[in-house]
């Protein structure tokens, strides 16, 4: 199982470290800065039409007038970012209110036509975070511009997505390195702000593309985490007893956390959801052993908190971080070490098989297609020292017991079923005997008539009515 593991940990390493290498591509970066300049163009031009003393001017010709609201449908595209980095021309500048005016993005954006909550408030944050730099206001314009730039590249495969992405990423990583002076984490904090800027307004272009197959790896591996559901801990070797309630506890958390990050946007809120998960883990591996926990033991019960959780769109979410996070946080720091560890948890589960579990291929096969289930007598397995080995061997009583029940029951049922044809039949056979008999000898009926004449003998005698009443006992109370 640990060759299987390292084998599974080399591919997501090598990817990184080809991460951490964009590509250049040059035509793209050029043609992102070409808009960019133009954008710039465009705010200065307006800026300077407002600065203009207002004059006298001749009666408008309906040319001019043409005119006029061509400029202000132009001006219009930048007067708001505009309004964000320019003083007001009523009020004295105010060094922290630089970029009040503006909370939303240009109405000129595709991708901000109908922008969502979450894309108003990464835009409010992003603002807010670039008012006390000095730079704010072109780092602003960059992302922005890059952000519309992205809307008209739906078409692009999600690789070449990647590529511009990184590519900015790098780009503006080096000029915040070169005006910060190797200040690592101030230019850190920036690219932060800048990732969660832009994907949380490119999260629905960008994730899941329709040009990819993530849809269809996400069906598969939750349809092969759902065939393994019949694996144990004891199959695992993981460290970890569920019977004690902190242990239990930190169990729930790393599923739940887990199961979160699919409601995340942002790759580093993803990257989060994954650490407070192995944290977790982590915890209720130290609780359960009462040692400190290693990364033998960790990534084991990572697969184990995967099987059980069955996080929705794992795929998906895994392919999103790797894409479009931030290189530099993949290749160091905790997020990227737990985040290589669950890219192994997956492709681990990927290529489970018997052999990995201990089990033979026949009886990998029976729990495959659901003919059996595991029974793990005492001593038997290979983690007989495990704490939730005599619970396992309760339950798998308890099972035993309500399948003989069963077995019973079936029994019973068919007892019943066949009393009840018996009684069907014996019915249909007494009727055929009695009609039988009443075939075999007729009943002399009498005639009516005779009847008729015989019970009329005394209808001729008119005393009758003058017979007394016939006696009736009488009751004397003594």
């Amino acid at each position: 199982m640990w060759i299987l593991w390292q084998h599974c940990l080399a591919g997501p390493l090598l990817k990184m470290l080809e991460r951490g290498k964009p590509t250049r591509r040059q035509k793209q970066i050029q043609e992102d800065w070409a808009l960019a300049e133009r954008l710039q163009r465009e705010e200065e031009e307006a800026y300077a039409r407002h600065q203009k003393p207002p004059q006298s001017q001749p009666a408008i010709t309906p040319f001019s007038k043409f005119e006029e609201r061509k400029t202000k449908e132009k001006s219009s595209k930048v007067n708001t970012v505009t309004k964000f980095f320019t003083p007001s021309t009523k009020t004295p500048p105010k060094k922290d209110n630089t970029f009040d005016s503006q909370s939303t993005p240009s109405p000129s954006s595709s991708s901000s036509r109908h922008p969502s909550a979450d894309s108003d408030h990464a835009t409010r944050e992003f603002i807010d975070f670039l008012k006390p730099l000095k730079s704010g206001r072109e780092i602003f314009k960059q992302c922005r511009a890059f952000t519309e730039s992205m809307v008209y590249k739906r078409e692009m495969g999600a690789d070449e997505l990647s590529e511009c992405v990184q590519d900015f990423y790098q780009n503006l990583s080096d000029r915040l390195h070169t005006q910060f002076k190797g200040s690592t984490e101030h230019v850190e904090s920036v690219m932060d702000a800048v990732e969660k800027y832009m994907m949380t307004r490119l999260y629905k272009e960008v994730f899941c593309p329709e040009t990819t197959d993530d849809e269809k790896k996400d069906l598969a591996i939750q349809k092969r985490i759902r065939e393994l559901h019949w694996v144990t801990i004891e199959m695992l070797c993981v460290p970890v007893d569920e019977e004690i309630p902190e242990v239990s506890d930190s169990v729930v958390k790393a599923i739940t956390d887990v199961i979160e990050m699919d409601s995340k946007r942002v790759p580093k809120d993803k990257l989060g959801c994954i650490t407070r998960c192995s944290k977790h883990i982590f915890n209720a591996i130290k609780i359960s052993k009462k040692e400190a926990a290693s990364a033998d033991d960790f990534l084991p019960t990572l697969i184990y908190i995967v099987l059980k959780a069955n996080p929705p769109r794992l795929q998906s979410n895994i392919q999103y971080i790797t894409r479009f996070c931030n290189p530099s946080r993949l290749m160091t720091g905790e997020d990227g070490y737990y985040f290589t560890n669950l890219c192994c948890a997956v492709a681990f589960i990927e290529k489970l098989d018997g052999q990995s579990l201990n089990l033979s291929a026949e009886e990998f096969d029976l729990y495959m297609s659901g003919q059996a289930s595991p029974h793990w007598p005492q001593g038997a397995s290979a983690c007989t020292d495990s704490p939730g080995n005599s619970a396992l061997s309760h339950v798998h009583k308890r099972l035993d017991l309500l399948t003989g029940l069963g077995e019973r029951q079936d029994r019973v049922i068919e007892k019943a079923r066949q009393l009840e044809s018996d009684l069907i039949d014996w019915t249909d056979e007494v009727e055929q005997k009695v009609q039988n008999v009443l075939e075999s000898f007729p009943q002399d009926l009498p005639n009516p008539a005779t009847s008729t004449s015989a019970s009329a003998i005394d209808s001729e005698n008119v005393e009758n009515e003058l017979l007394p009443p016939p006696l009736q006992p009488q009751v004397f109370a003594g």
